[in-house]
């Protein structure tokens, strides 16, 4: 028999994880961290809704965090199976885990100094770095396009997502009863004729799919207008003498924003102005990106070879240090900033806003999608007034979003590959990893433009049968 329960990722954008039991085996697919109000976040990423000792393997489809982020604690708290991914996530998720346990222990030291001043008692952080290291040693990595057992009687083929750098669409053929279900799960999902990594692939025919909807009812700019877009912000910003401050996620927006900009300055539309990438993780994730050539477009990894490299050109300066990046804060002169946390909850972006975010010379550059109650979100949404470090600030800069630069296809995009899957072997589909409004207009396209049937959105926690 063939279970399959969501805790993760149903019907909002994070903290993806689905288990599938299989005749007595249990898998995860991803085991991210949810992201979102602090109290709800810290609730929901404190405990497991299953037990991690009795999960055989994980199958790891990226190394963004809400999709790696609980890896730690699903290794502290019992599990000693092995945890598939290609080689390039198990790299990424080195460094991105270990910061992320860095940022849980200074934000279990904010709550704790907090909770000191009401009498309440201390917090602890959610993983340490002590606990990252032997999940690294419990990976085992594996080729695009290899098949590779997992389980009894359950093979995994990884294929390249387009998403980020290792990123993996993720096809189980599991043998039952003298026949073979092919059951696939997408992660996030890239776009075609995106600058770096390679297109997504096909997988072929599937029984069963869950797909992620982040933009299920969204469509995407063509490239050559989000260039257009980028430049004349960047122009408009610089031209009143005010800074550009961009929040991205330290491993794939930041790297696709860097090539950006290196193609506008390469054909002389850029004006003089110094660049930043202040993310010390960026600075790692990029050099990962450099030892993976694999991964990428040919005339990326033929760029990188030849040591023409697109991630360090011109005025690009990447900023590890703390008193580097204070001085960019201190700094009047127009500049672009590239910092993390892409959805605004961490990290040095946080300072870059609290000085910048009250200047009507500066624009806030949004380049991705942002959960429900992030900071992120409500600076998309121009709320006037939002919190920083838990003081008000009024939003004075300029808001810009740019979505047509997110990694995530877009409708028309999702459509079309699924679209492309053998429809009469096509027995379900669940769509996840998306808002509610996003799933049911992808939902409806794919039912009733394109006459695929059994299309779900599942409930958290719901189990699915399939026999």
């Amino acid at each position: 028999m063939l279970t399959i329960r969501f805790h993760g990722a149903v019907q909002t954008v994070t903290g993806s994880c689905h288990l599938l039991e299989i005749d007595g085996t249990s898998l995860l697919l991803d085991c991210g961290l949810f992201q979102g109000r602090r109290a709800e976040s810290m609730e929901r990423n404190s405990t497991f809704p299953f037990d991690p000792a009795g999960i055989d393997a994980v199958l790891l489809s990226h190394a963004h965090i809400d999709h790696s982020g609980k890896l730690p604690m699903l290794v502290r708290l019992g599990f000693a199976g092995t945890i598939f991914s290609t080689h390039a996530t198990r790299d990424l998720a080195n460094i991105m885990l270990l910061d992320s346990a860095h940022i849980q222990e200074k934000d279990a030291e904010f709550v704790t100094k907090k909770n000191a001043k009401q009498g309440l008692p201390p917090v602890e952080s959610l993983y340490r770095p002590a606990d990252v290291l032997p999940t690294i040693e419990q990976f085992q990595t594996v080729g695009y396009r290899r098949r590779v057992l997992v389980a009894p009687g359950v093979h995994a083929t990884f294929f390249d997502a387009g998403h980020i750098l290792g990123s993996a669409q993720i096809v189980l053929d599991i043998a039952r009863n003298g026949s073979s279900l092919r059951l696939a799960f997408t992660g996030d999902l890239g776009r075609p004729n995106r600058p770096i990594i390679r297109d997504p692939d096909d997988i072929g025919a599937v029984d069963i799919l869950i797909s992620e909807g982040t933009y299920g009812g969204r469509t995407h700019l063509d490239p050559m207008s989000t260039l257009d877009r980028l430049e004349d912000i960047i122009k408009r910003t610089a031209a009143r003498s005010g800074k550009v401050i961009v929040p991205a996620f330290s491993v794939g927006r930041t790297q696709e924003l860097v090539y950006d900009l290196h193609m506008l300055q390469k054909e002389g539309r850029l004006p003089d102005i110094p660049l930043y990438v202040d993310s010390p993780l960026s600075v790692n994730a990029t050099e990962v990106y450099r030892i993976h050539p694999e991964c990428m477009d040919p005339d990326v990894s033929d760029a990188i070879m030849t040591r023409n490299d697109p991630f360090g050109f011109g005025k690009l300066r990447y900023i590890s240090s703390v008193e580097d990046s204070k001085a960019l804060n201190d700094a009047r002169e127009p500049m672009l900033i590239i910092s993390a946390s892409g959805m605004c909850e961490a990290g040095r972006i946080l300072h870059h806003l609290a000085n910048s975010i009250e200047n009507p010379r500066n624009t806030i550059l949004i380049t991705g999608f942002n959960a429900p109650h992030t900071l992120g979100r409500k600076l998309v949404e121009k709320e006037p007034v939002v919190k920083i470090f838990g003081e008000d600030y009024k939003v004075r800069a300029e808001i810009e979003v740019l979505n047509s630069l997110s990694a995530h296809a877009d409708r028309n995009e999702l459509v079309q590959h699924i679209s492309r899957l053998d429809r009469e072997r096509l027995r379900q589909v669940f769509l996840v990893h998306g808002d509610p409004d996003q799933l049911d207009k992808l939902r409806a396209t794919l039912t009733t433009e394109n006459g695929i049937e059994n299309v779900v959105i599942p409930e958290d926690d719901r189990v699915w049968t399939l026999e």
